[in-house]
């Protein structure tokens, strides 16, 4: 899968588009020295995310690779969602347009640009932690990410704190999801088998992570929303087609 990844990846920046990986092979991609076997997993899909408005373009893109559309879901969604398939290897391509509509809204902008394969690790670590009930391998991605890289004020290769707290300070929903999320990931750390050293450190980054948020100034809009708390819902429950990022 990562193979595979790094061949569309390729062949998008020879046309010059914009086209970004998300999901767990991103995880993977993004370690470096290689993910610690307690986070390994098996990839089904590849999930991508490209522009808004070049649509067209990523079907064209992904036909000439070989992929087969489902058209019909492209005609109906073709301006947020697009659909292909890899028949011979039985994988689905799952390609986002403009921004990441799960539980949570995660909006990219000319964020897409900072990185020439993945989305930044500020984003792809929400993408995992935005799911309001946690699943495995959200869990297992969420940790081999902060196992994997410092948590900074900047891109590259560490989680930009600054951009999570940012986001968070700008949508109360997304700041619930996240931050509970955060709090829970140390007690699921418990069931992977890592050195207490690589637990501890985890557990910093988490930390981390979460004073920066708490640290980011909150607009009124957020303050008011916040009063009425969870006795408003603050998340969707999107249907899934076939799995997701």
């Amino acid at each position: 899968m990562v193979e595979e990844a790094l061949r569309v990846s390729g062949e998008a920046q020879k046309r010059s588009e914009t086209l970004r990986l998300l999901g767990g092979v991103a995880v993977k991609i993004r370690a470096k020295d290689g993910l610690d076997p307690a986070f390994q997993r098996e990839y089904a899909d590849l999930d991508w995310i490209v522009p808004r408005g070049t649509s067209a373009r990523a079907q064209k893109l992904f036909d000439s690779l070989g992929y087969a559309p489902q058209s019909r879901f492209n005609t109906l969604y073709g301006s947020e969602r697009l659909l292909f398939f890899d028949e011979e290897n039985g994988r689905q391509v799952d390609v986002l347009v403009g921004s990441f509509k799960m539980c949570q809204e995660i909006p990219f902008g000319k964020r897409l640009d900072i990185e020439p394969v993945t989305i930044p690790l500020a984003e792809l670590l929400l993408t995992k932690l935005q799911i309001i009930e946690l699943n495995e391998k959200d869990v297992r991605d969420s940790l081999a990410i902060l196992h994997d890289h410092p948590v900074e004020e900047s891109d590259g290769d560490a989680v930009n704190a600054a951009q999570i707290a940012k986001l968070c300070a700008a949508d109360w929903g997304l700041w619930r999801t996240i931050t509970a999320n955060l709090g829970s990931l140390a007690d699921h750390l418990e069931r992977y088998d890592i050195s207490g050293e690589d637990k501890e450190r985890i557990k910093a980054r988490v930390q981390a992570v979460r004073e920066r948020i708490d640290e980011e100034s909150k607009p009124f809009g957020w303050r008011v929303r916040d009063k009425i708390g969870d006795r408003k819902r603050w998340y969707d429950l999107p249907e899934e087609v076939d799995g997701g990022p």
